[in-house]
């Protein structure tokens, strides 16, 4: 329930401040659950993920240290949210998902792409998916990423790709290296489908931020 009232809450306040969203190629999406995966642009493109994939509801993977807050700890809960340690992840960040996959009421979100830490999480993405039994379903975001631009009204579009299934037998590293970069070239694909034109130029200020970091390289 709590789910369905915030999305139905970010949908209105999506049309108010933007009313100028794209959702394309639904029809791709399997009627199952799945893994959707996607190069992480911005902190919000998880809320267009999850609007553009509606009637199906999401869990996704949230840091630890949200969790602390007992407000946020069950805002997340009630979200379908599950912590993850970035930095050591342990069993817990790969069985979660695949038992609430199977169940079968969730699709899982992760990013794989767009922080130091893409090539565990395309691993983890095929490892979730092959105990799952379920597909990989890549999307791609393109619009404003700057938060301010929003409410300049400007194009945002999701669009999913076709279903990548993960084939049978031990997940070797081999498989995850093919599969990780089948994903990398359907998000450049995607992208080339909305907007041939289109090159991806992150907020300067947050990457150099990150960089300074050491999130990115």
């Amino acid at each position: 329930m709590f789910y369905s009232f915030i999305r139905w809450v970010v949908r209105v306040l999506v049309l108010l401040i933007n009313g100028n969203t794209h959702y394309e190629n639904k029809q791709a999406l399997p009627d199952g659950p799945y893994v959707l995966v996607g190069p992480h642009r911005t902190w919000w493109d998880p809320l267009f993920f999850a609007l553009a994939g509606s009637p199906r509801k999401y869990s996704f993977m949230a840091k630890e240290e949200l969790f602390k807050n007992p407000i946020l700890r069950w805002i997340l809960d009630h979200a379908n949210a599950f912590p993850v340690n970035r930095a050591n992840p342990g069993p817990s960040t790969i069985k979660i998902p695949v038992r609430t996959l199977k169940e079968g009421k969730l699709a899982v979100m992760i990013f794989p792409s767009g922080s130091r830490y893409s090539q565990q999480l395309k691993g983890g993405a095929v490892l979730i998916a092959k105990l799952a039994k379920v597909p990989i379903v890549p999307a791609v975001y393109q619009g404003p990423v700057k938060f301010s631009h929003i409410f300049l009204r400007k194009r945002i579009t999701v669009r999913f790709g076709d279903p990548i299934t993960v084939p049978a037998g031990r997940v070797t590293d081999a498989m995850t290296a093919q599969l990780g970069e089948q994903m990398q070239q359907s998000f450049d694909a995607i992208d080339k489908a909305i907007d041939p034109t289109f090159k991806y130029v992150p907020d300067q200020k947050k990457y150099l931020a990150e960089k300074e970091a050491g999130k990115v390289k």
